[in-house]
């Protein structure tokens, strides 16, 4: 019999490295092996940057409804809330009673609001 190797342990930057960086691996028949690689020299990418690509892919299709709904429920409310704040406390008050809304329309029209082209085109006085 002959000698075995005596294993050298790995440098601390080495180990916290693999700790951070796990390795991932999968069998492939042949065929789909070269498939792969070829897809990979024609992208000029690595398997590394296709599967994070793919994980980042299927997150996406993966998210759910609920959480998506809400995201674009805060986003549009951002985007489209009109509010005024009260003047005893200062919070915001959502402009979301009819009676307010036609009050602010009221006004805006009174006060002579438009369209900024409309008020470039008109005739000054």
């Amino acid at each position: 019999m002959g000698k075995r190797k005596k294993s050298r342990s790995k440098p601390p930057s080495r180990q916290r490295y693999e700790i951070k960086n796990p390795t991932v691996s999968a069998r492939l028949p042949v065929e789909n092996r070269e498939k792969l690689w070829l897809v990979l020299r024609k992208q000029g990418t690595t398997l590394t940057k296709l599967l994070i690509a793919i994980a980042n892919e299927q997150e996406l299709k993966l998210k759910p409804l609920e959480e998506a709904r809400v995201t674009g429920y805060q986003e549009a409310k951002r985007l489209y809330m009109v509010y005024f704040h009260c003047d005893v406390c200062g919070k915001p008050i959502l402009i979301n009673n009819p009676k307010i809304k036609e009050a602010v329309r009221q006004y805006l029209s009174d006060a002579g609001f438009g369209h900024s082209e409309c008020h470039n085109k008109a005739p000054q006085s």
